[in-house]
């Protein structure tokens, strides 16, 4: 008896392949790379700025050895990894026993549980922490308690928090900013120069940042460089700007460009966040009795990922922009992304035909052009 040859097995597209997501994370890149790697992913990364590092930032130096020997009354831990180096730092110069001396007479708040495990592992306790995470949350509990006259040390996250600052000193309060980790411009720009080409030609599908100083960065580049406005349409149309948090979503919403923003700023919340918002941007259409979704760099043909070149994917976006018209020739050279004659559409509909597997997908109409095998019936957006 002879056995039926058996079913392929359909494997599930992870939910980013197809797609390039580009890094501009100075801290943990190799982390958010892995993760986003993990969903199938391509990356590319241009570190939009630097961290200065803590044993060669005299401010932070001067801060610390002023709070070290003064009354302190409240201390606001907000980042983990901040308050950590700060001890450490602390320790380095011979400051760590007198600062934490300091540190733990006074009213201890920790914006979030990474902190709290920071502010533990010093050996101090916490007195307050808000369930949302939020400075704001904080602020508002410190100007319940009562800051006038007070001595507020609050350890910064990467960037100034002006309105924090401005309204516990406008309640009276003596403020001492601890600048953690400042930022400062990456010492090669090459790197983040050819990510915001790859943005501007459409060879990146979203833009990740961790941080404010990072997203202002790219745009300060962008402008400086004359390429701002092309950026900022980029982002307003086809490349997703992703966040880590409405803190590091700010330059962008300023600027009015849309922005995708995890309910929780952690780095697996800002990947889950790309992972939704891509795959809801990729065009689905149904050609020759076949599903056939549009992605960064590749397609899927009934499930199947289906890599392409940029020039066949010129091509096979060209054809897609109205599914079943047929595109002339001319204007198909018009897509291609080095231009050409009528020779190199020939050659990318070879390739693109090749790459997709099923032939008949796309049709030759004699003397006119090319189209997909669309059943106008069934085009989806």
């Amino acid at each position: 008896m002879t056995q039926a040859a058996p079913l392929p097995v359909r494997v599930d597209v992870p939910g980013l392949a197809g797609f390039t997501v580009g890094l501009t994370a100075a801290r943990r890149a190799d982390e958010l790379e892995a993760l986003l790697a993990r969903r199938g992913a391509a990356v590319l990364h241009g570190p939009a700025i630097r961290i200065v590092p803590l044993p060669d930032d005299l401010e932070l130096y001067e801060a610390t050895r002023w709070l070290a020997t003064e009354r302190v009354d409240f201390v606001v831990a907000t980042t983990g990894i901040g308050f950590r180096g700060w001890v450490e730092a602390a320790e380095g110069w011979g400051l760590g026993a007198d600062l934490l001396r300091r540190l733990g007479a006074a009213t201890v708040l920790a914006r979030g549980p990474k902190a709290r495990g920071a502010v533990r592992a010093a050996g101090l306790v916490e007195s307050w922490s808000p369930e949302s995470e939020s400075s704001a949350e904080i602020l508002d509990h410190l100007l319940r308690s009562g800051v006038d006259g007070r001595r507020v040390a609050v350890q910064l996250h990467g960037e100034p928090l002006p309105e924090f600052v401005d309204r516990l000193r406008a309640a009276g309060a003596e403020v001492v900013e601890v600048p953690v980790y400042r930022w400062a411009e990456p010492v090669d720009p090459a790197p983040l120069d050819r990510l915001v080409d790859a943005a501007l030609a459409r060879q990146v599908d979203a833009l990740a940042f961790t941080s404010a100083p990072a997203a202002a960065s790219v745009l300060d580049l962008a402008h400086r460089s004359g390429r701002g406005p092309a950026l900022l349409d980029a982002l307003r149309q086809d490349v997703l700007a992703a966040c880590v948090g409405t803190i590091c979503a700010r330059p962008f919403r300023e600027a009015g460009v849309p922005v995708a923003v995890p309910e929780r700023a952690r780095l697996g919340s800002l990947v889950r966040a790309i992972a939704e918002s891509l795959p809801q941007r990729a065009q689905r259409i149904r050609v020759a009795n076949r599903e056939v979704e549009l992605r960064g760099y590749a397609a899927i043909v009934d499930g199947e990922l289906r890599p392409l070149a940029p020039t066949p994917m010129a091509v096979l976006r060209a054809l897609a922009v109205q599914p079943g018209r047929v595109v002339s020739r001319r204007e198909l050279i018009a897509a291609l992304p080095n231009g050409g004659e009528t020779h190199a559409v020939e050659t990318a509909i070879a390739r693109l035909r090749t790459a997709l597997g099923v032939q008949r997908l796309v049709q030759t109409v004699v003397k006119r052009g090319y189209r997909l095998a669309v059943d106008q019936g069934r085009v989806r957006a």
